[in-house]
Order: structure tokens, then C-alpha cells, then sequence
């Protein structure tokens, strides 16, 4: 397994997420309120699995590898990766803004947060297409297997390290609670039995 088969199978379960909040945004949209309770599971799986886990990974350890080998940062694919991450982030700030008055609610909220999760969910979708299709095969060509090995180690050690025990746990099953809820087709769970899980120690 390489470290890239690790991010393309959590990219399953955000998918597996995005979809929820695509019904939590329609049921808000048909019932003139938000369920925040689910909002706020939702944003808080993008915010810990996705984003400071998942896209943690990427920024911090595999596009450092690859820019070491010549992929350009400014104007290069690890760039507007980055760039979307970021506006991934200010996505996720806008829903969580939104959340408290939208759920009484408030017309002006509830479309604020559609907006943003529609934007979200557009932006990831395409976001992970091009990483499973096109990033990681670059990567997998320009990174030997030394780099393949190192980078499985500082996988590891963000995992075990620095999201710690039961992480990992907590927010497959929020996703899975999401998507029973909501009546979304579970994915593969990410790394299922195997040690080297996101966020797991």
C-alpha cells in the first residue's frame, strides 16, 4: 500500500459525507430550518478528517515530497491544491457561522449555509477527482520507493502523534451515523483493519 492509497480511501468516506450534507441542505431547504445537530457533525468531520487530518497530510508531508522533486509550487498542481484546500476552509468557516440562526430559522442564514455547502460540495468533488485521477499518479511516478517509505512513516507519526487515539473511530462513525440518517450508501471505510488508518494510533 502506498501512501496515496491511504488518501484516496479516506477520500471515500468524505465523499460519503458530502452527500449527507447535500441532504441536510435539501431537508433544510424543504422544511425552512436547519437540523444542527447534523450540520454541526457534519462541519466537524470536514474540519478534523478532512481538513486537519486528511488535507494535513497532503500540505504538510506528500506536496513538500513532490515539490522536492521539481513540481513547482507557484503555478504547479500542489499549489491549487492548496488554493482549494484554502477555499475549502473558508467554506466550512461560512456553514459554521450560519448554523445557529439558520436552524431557527433565519431565511438570510439558512441561505447562507446552503450556499456555502453547495460550494463546498462542489469544490471537493472535483477537488478529489483530480487527486485520484491526476495528482497521485504523479506522485507515485516521481517518488521512489525510499520516498514512498518515508512518507508512510511521517504518515504514521501525524496519526498516532497528532490526532491521536479513537480519532479515527469518532469520525467514521459520525460518518456512518450521517449517512444511516440520511439514507447515503456507506463507502469503504477508510483503511478498515488496517493499521495505518487516518487519525488512528
Amino acid at each position: 500500500m502506498k501512501p496515496t492509497d491511504i488518501l484516496s480511501s479516506e477520500h471515500r468516506v468524505i465523499e460519503q459525507v458530502l452527500d449527507c450534507l447535500e441532504h441536510i441542505i435539501a431537508e433544510a431547504n424543504a422544511n425552512g430550518r436547519l437540523d444542527a445537530a447534523s450540520a454541526r457533525d457534519a462541519i466537524s468531520f470536514f474540519r478534523t478528517f478532512a481538513d486537519q487530518c486528511h488535507h494535513g497530510k497532503e500540505e504538510t508531508h506528500l506536496f513538500p515530497a513532490m515539490e522536492a522533486k521539481g513540481f513547482p509550487r507557484e503555478g504547479g498542481p500542489t499549489g491549487v491544491m492548496r488554493h482549494e484546500h484554502e477555499t475549502g476552509r473558508g467554506c466550512i468557516r461560512a456553514m459554521d457561522g450560519a448554523v445557529d440562526a439558520a436552524a431557527h430559522g433565519d431565511y438570510a442564514a439558512l441561505q447562507l449555509f446552503s450556499q456555502a455547502g453547495e460550494g463546498y460540495i462542489g469544490l471537493l468533488r472535483q477537488h478529489i477527482e483530480k487527486e485520484d485521477h491526476c495528482l497521485f499518479s504523479m506522485a507515485n511516478q516521481a517518488l521512489a520507493d525510499e520516498d514512498q517509505t518515508e512518507l508512510m512513516a511521517k504518515f504514521e507519526k501525524v496519526e498516532a502523534e497528532e490526532m491521536g487515539r479513537g480519532t479515527h473511530e469518532k469520525f467514521l462513525a459520525i460518518a456512518g451515523a450521517l449517512a444511516e440518517k440520511y439514507g447515503v450508501p456507506q463507502k469503504a471505510a477508510a483503511h478498515a483493519g488496517h493499521g495505518m488508518a487516518c487519525c488512528h494510533h
